[in-house]
């Protein structure tokens, strides 16, 4: 057990810090919704009903599918795209698909995984592997988010006793995608940071950061 936990600490670590701020998130949004419900002459609700309701759903889903997206642009982006001397960047040499796409030699051979070895279409879906999951977590985030924010929105029609519309009408309203592009570009903003400050910036030991002595111009150097 301690060696699992030691190969898979930064995995098991930021792990409990997700199930631990849902659990937050949950908890206070709870209180935050049946507080606004006694405002309104509202009937309260559980705990347990307020974690499966579309306005936990909705938040929730809307800040992953924000997150995965900023994966998928950035797996893709660093394949061709480049930025001297930034960490997050491939050297100006290596840019492209032909980088890693020969298959292992020597011992390497043996330890490498099965689908990288039988050539066809499955090594060619296993070097593609990442993005397609990450791409589909985000698209799977983002449609129970719109489902859920369309939920809302029309549970708030009956409130004031409108009509509601379809879930491809919703898609077309301005209120959905104003959310959904306000956490989108404060994903892209990181990312832009990230790559520009790796080039100037330095954290001892970190695996995303250079060297401390290493020269600013020096691109996709590890410690």
């Amino acid at each position: 057990m301690r060696r699992f936990i030691r190969d898979n600490g930064l995995t098991l670590f930021f792990a409990a810090l997700c199930l631990g701020t849902i659990v937050g998130d949950a908890l206070v949004g709870y209180r935050a919704f049946n507080e606004e419900a006694l405002q309104h002459d509202q009937p309260t609700i559980t705990v347990w009903r307020y974690f499966v309701s579309a306005d936990f759903a909705e938040a929730m889903a809307e800040n992953w599918q924000s997150e995965f997206l900023q994966f998928v642009a950035f797996i893709l982006a660093t394949i061709w795209l480049f930025q001297r001397g930034s960490m997050e960047s491939k050297e100006e040499k290596n840019l492209g698909l032909k980088t890693g796409a020969a298959p292992p030699d020597g011992s390497r051979a043996d330890r490498a995984p099965q689908w990288a070895k039988v050539g066809g279409l499955r090594t060619r879906l296993y070097s593609h592997s990442l993005v397609i999951v990450m791409l589909f977590f985000f698209v799977f985030s983002w449609f129970a988010q719109s489902i859920s924010h369309w939920k809302l929105y029309n549970s708030e029609q009956l409130d004031h006793q409108d009509a509601t519309i379809g879930y491809l009408h919703f898609l077309g309203k301005p209120q959905f995608w104003e959310a959904t592009f306000q956490n989108w570009q404060s994903e892209f903003m990181a990312l832009a940071t990230m790559a520009i400050l790796t080039v100037f910036l330095r954290q001892q030991a970190s695996a995303e950061s250079k060297p401390v002595p290493e020269p600013h111009d020096s691109t996709g150097v590890t410690n």
